[in-house]
């Protein structure tokens, strides 16, 4: 089992009136295992999850930025989950920055939409063979350029979505820089004809960092959770769902704004944190903090009150978030990921657990906890899920800078 070390310490810090509280203590503590899934390209650049085979297990696909390769890893069953998953490169395209799983035809193939930035700028399709005994085999995948966004736009993240209750699937998607862009690709009668999909522009963005599918008003219609990185409007907001509206004024979603726009705010994620049946949100910042919105009213038209942690170790480049609960004591933790930062290497992915946070009226407190050792600066995307079936959650990402590839660390706590 791997060993490093990682400065803690037993300090609470009280912030001011706005913010809560974090506990730490200045120890050494012992990483969380970690077992790699797959390392053979360079870049690894988040992973998205879903059961592609249909056996009831999770799937991962992960963009690999500079090795210009989409992978596919396939769950092994629970007695192999420790070595190397079986893998397919379903395509190459230069500099992708995401890749998600998404039937986007309807046959019953699990396909996979890739999103690429640098000199590309265009979105693809990489078909999935019709055939299960036929989905590791390399040879048997087809990728297609979506016209409407080729050469276009830097693309950083698409989210299927039904969108227009017609068609298929539609496609939420963000990019980032010259002509960025909140939008949604629109799913044509026959979403094999990739020429006609439409592209419908919503908002002008910096550098849209996650795109979350959740129904904030509650009309039965989705709604979209943006995180935006860079620029003048830059922040957490939603976009709300036109209703039936749709179909004539496709691109007229009225823009909500949340909070955040002090901060460089990157990926978030959505959780009901302190148990009043609301759901909240948790962001990462480039400001050595981690914000909570904490929604004040379940109505059509929320409020949210803005918190504030510290990041641990006192990092000032955070990457993502995940809430969840990792020790099963009832109460939801956070999962924080790191970009590279200066000073003493710290762990680049950590955990805040939960202190009394269920208590009613309290602040929020957690005490930080290390999972990563000290190996790997740049780490991405979060996703929780119970990697080896033992009844706690595991956590997954990515690290690019020193090239560990895609992997996942193991919860301990059982």
């Amino acid at each position: 089992m791997q060993r490093d070390f990682v400065v803690t310490a037993t300090v609470l810090w009280c912030l001011m009136a706005n913010t809560v509280a974090v506990a730490t203590d200045d120890g050494f503590s012992k990483a969380w295992q970690r077992h790699r899934i797959d390392d053979s390209s360079r870049g690894a650049d988040g992973a998205r999850l879903f059961d592609a085979n249909g056996d009831g297990k999770l799937d991962l696909v992960t963009p690999w930025e500079e090795g210009g390769e989409i992978h596919i890893c396939l769950h092994p069953g629970d007695a192999a989950v420790n070595k190397p998953w079986p893998l397919v490169v379903v395509g190459r395209v230069a500099s992708p920055e995401d890749a998600v799983f998404v039937d986007l035809d309807g046959d019953g193939a699990v396909d996979v939409v890739s999103s690429c930035e640098g000199t590309l700028r265009s979105m693809f399709v990489h078909w999935a063979p019709h055939a299960k005994e036929d989905y590791l085999d390399a040879a048997k995948w087809e990728t297609v350029v979506i016209p409407e966004t080729e050469s276009k736009q830097a693309w950083m993240y698409a989210l299927p979505m039904q969108i227009d209750d017609q068609n298929g699937i539609d496609l939420m998607v963000a990019s980032k820089g010259q002509q960025a862009s909140v939008g949604w690709l629109q799913a044509p009668a026959n979403p094999r004809d990739l020429v006609a999909w439409k592209y419908h522009r919503l908002y002008d963005a910096g550098w849209v960092m996650s795109l979350i599918a959740t129904d904030v008003n509650h009309d039965g219609k989705d709604d979209v959770l943006v995180s935006d990185r860079k620029g003048a409007n830059r922040g957490v907001f939603w976009l709300e769902h036109p209703g039936r509206k749709i179909r004539s004024t496709p691109n007229v979603w009225r823009e909500h704004r949340i909070g955040g726009n002090s901060h460089e705010v990157m990926f978030l994620d959505v959780a009901d944190v302190n148990g009043d049946d609301c759901e909240d949100i948790v962001v990462a910042t480039h400001q050595a903090e981690i914000l909570f919105f904490m929604r004040k009213e379940d109505a059509q038209q929320p409020v949210w009150k803005r918190e504030v942690v510290p990041a641990p170790y006192g990092l000032l480049k955070g990457k993502s978030v995940a809430v969840g609960d990792l020790d099963l004591d009832g109460s939801l933790d956070i999962v924080h990921s790191t970009e590279p930062n200066s000073g003493p290497r710290r762990p680049g992915v950590s955990w805040l657990k939960s202190l009394n946070n269920q208590a009613t009226g309290k602040k929020l407190k957690f005490e930080v906890q290390q999972i990563s050792s000290l190996a790997g600066s740049k780490f991405d995307l979060l996703q929780m899920m119970d990697v080896d079936n033992d009844g706690d959650l595991d956590v997954i990402t990515c690290e690019e800078r020193d090239n560990l590839g895609l992997f996942w660390y193991e919860n301990p706590h059982r």
